[in-house]
């Protein structure tokens, strides 16, 4: 077998219709695209979404509620966590480069911890928001709290 004796097994392909080329060819007249209309136009491209004359899916659904544009996301950790976290990740300071080096969140998060569980080591953090119970919590241990904007 050489590159000039390749071609493609028996029944592989097969010749194409030829549309629009008269009414003896079998195609011809509409060329499939049945009668009139803007898809059986030349140059014709659908509009994302265009459903024909149908009232569109996203015209149909009921819309329900409100959605805050301003809405702040928080990624939370509970004291509970942050124990076995620090032990993990060697912590010594709880902020928000530091559990972004160690890929606990993303470059853009928030960051706010509570206060559920106990915490035992004395820790710094640096994060975006603290609930009381937590801040009590942690000047209790004796850790310090830096509120980052």
């Amino acid at each position: 077998m050489k590159l000039h004796n390749l071609q493609p097994s028996e029944g592989a392909t097969h010749k194409q219709k030829r549309l629009g080329r008269g009414e003896a060819s079998g195609k011809g007249g509409t060329s499939t695209k049945g009668n009139k209309g803007g898809q059986s136009r030349a140059g014709y491209s659908s509009k994302r979404a265009h459903e024909g004359g149908q009232m569109p899916i996203q015209r149909r659904v009921p819309k329900r509620g409100f959605s805050n544009i301003n809405r702040v996301e928080y990624r939370v950790f509970n004291l509970g966590q942050i124990d076995h976290l620090a032990e993990k990740y060697t912590i010594t300071e709880f902020s928000l480069e530091t559990l972004y080096i160690n890929g606990l969140i993303s470059q853009t998060d928030h960051v706010k911890i509570l206060g559920n569980g106990e915490l035992k080591s004395k820790l710094s953090f640096k994060v975006n928001a603290v609930s009381d119970k937590a801040k009590a919590a942690i000047e209790a241990a004796g850790g310090t709290i830096e509120i980052v904007k």
